[in-house]
């Protein structure tokens, strides 16, 4: 085992280390369900209020307040050390990869793959492509960081100010986005969609984290509630996958391939948008500590807001819910890869820095 193959092991816990299995697992126990025991998507799918499913919406609150109370707020005054770094991330995360993503995904859903699927249902796949793309990850960029040696500091500053972002810019994004691919826009939805799962769980988080450090101490924060804190994002996601592939079980049965297809381009994408900022990152001579997480949050999606959001707007039976959680099962084993590439490159970083 290679060295960061041995770090690899040390920096993901058995959960993030065999993400895609859980997905796949989920998947086969979701479907299941839904064909054997069609009484409980059935039952569970009607408990909405406003659109909002409710069971769907506590599992993935479950999954996003423990990102967002990780986030220190604080440390956004640590920009002015790392300019380069924010300006790589910032301009990738918000001006081109959304826009990339829909490029990408059309040109793959609408175009090379249109013989295999329904232009409406291609619809569909691309509209959660774009939330994919709208999204730049929150919580995993934090593990890619540590693999790569990138610095801790930098990369809690660029999660903080991505958040910040999101809250204003996700849903304009999103809105032209699928505007463009002649998808209507029920803006309602969108907007309730940001508050539930942007607004919401970024207060209660910013909320929670200043009273429990002041009561208990950051020490305790860190080591403690944070430790407890972890399984209940696994536990979120699990039951919110299984939850989805039992509405989405008939469409899987009738349609494997897509599986495929989707990921297709959600995999061209994850390398594409990495390139750009790692690239940008080397020829400006931006330090390798700082470059790889810069490019490592833009290649990630915050794939816990994409599926909330293609669930409030499109269904959980939906190709855009569908499309989402393939952003899921590829996440890791790509994600992986981009480290592996990011080590590896790291000399030459060094001997740029050194003759800067």
């Amino acid at each position: 085992m290679d060295a960061t193959a041995e770090k690899a092991q040390e920096g993901l816990g058995v959960f993030e280390r065999y993400l895609s299995l859980w997905v796949a697992l989920c998947i086969a126990a979701g479907v299941a369900i839904g064909q054997l025991i069609p009484a409980v998507p059935n039952v569970l799918g009607e408990m909405e209020v406003a659109q909002v499913n409710l069971p769907i919406a506590v599992l993935i609150w479950a999954m996003i307040y423990p990102m967002m109370v990780q986030v220190d707020f604080k440390s956004i005054l640590g920009v002015r050390r790392h300019p380069k770094g924010i300006a790589v991330t910032l301009v990738v995360n918000w001006l081109i990869k959304p826009f990339t993503m829909f490029g990408v995904a059309w040109l793959f859903l609408k175009g090379i793959f249109a013989p295999f699927i329904e232009p409406a249902v291609a619809s569909e796949y691309v509209a959660g492509a774009i939330l994919l793309g709208a999204a730049p990850c929150t919580a995993m960029v934090f593990v890619w960081s540590y693999l790569t040696d990138g610095d801790p500091a930098y990369t809690l500053v660029q999660v903080s100010i991505n958040d910040l972002i999101m809250l204003v810019a996700f849903a304009p994004i999103v809105a032209f986005l699928l505007g463009l691919s002649d998808v209507i826009v029920p803006w309602d939805t969108l907007l309730l969609s940001v508050g539930l799962y942007i607004v919401i769980p970024l207060v209660a988080g910013a909320l929670s984290r200043t009273l429990i450090i002041r009561a208990k101490g950051e020490e305790w924060f860190d080591d403690v509630f944070l430790e407890r804190l972890g399984p209940v994002t696994m536990v979120g996601l699990l039951l919110t996958l299984v939850l989805l592939f039992s509405f989405q079980g008939e469409v899987i049965l009738q349609n494997p391939l897509h599986i495929a297809l989707i990921a297709v381009p959600l995999v061209v994408q994850t390398f594409f948008v990495f390139a750009i900022a790692y690239g940008w990152a080397y020829g400006w001579r931006v330090p390798h500590d700082v470059a790889a997480p810069a490019a490592m949050i833009g290649a990630s999606n915050f794939f816990e807001l994409a599926v909330a959001t293609a669930i409030a707007m499109f269904g959980v039976a939906s190709g855009a819910a569908l499309a989402t959680v393939v952003g899921v099962l590829v996440e890791v084993p790509v994600m992986l890869a981009l480290v592996r590439i990011a080590n590896a490159t790291r000399p030459q970083f060094e001997s740029r820095m050194a003759t800067a």
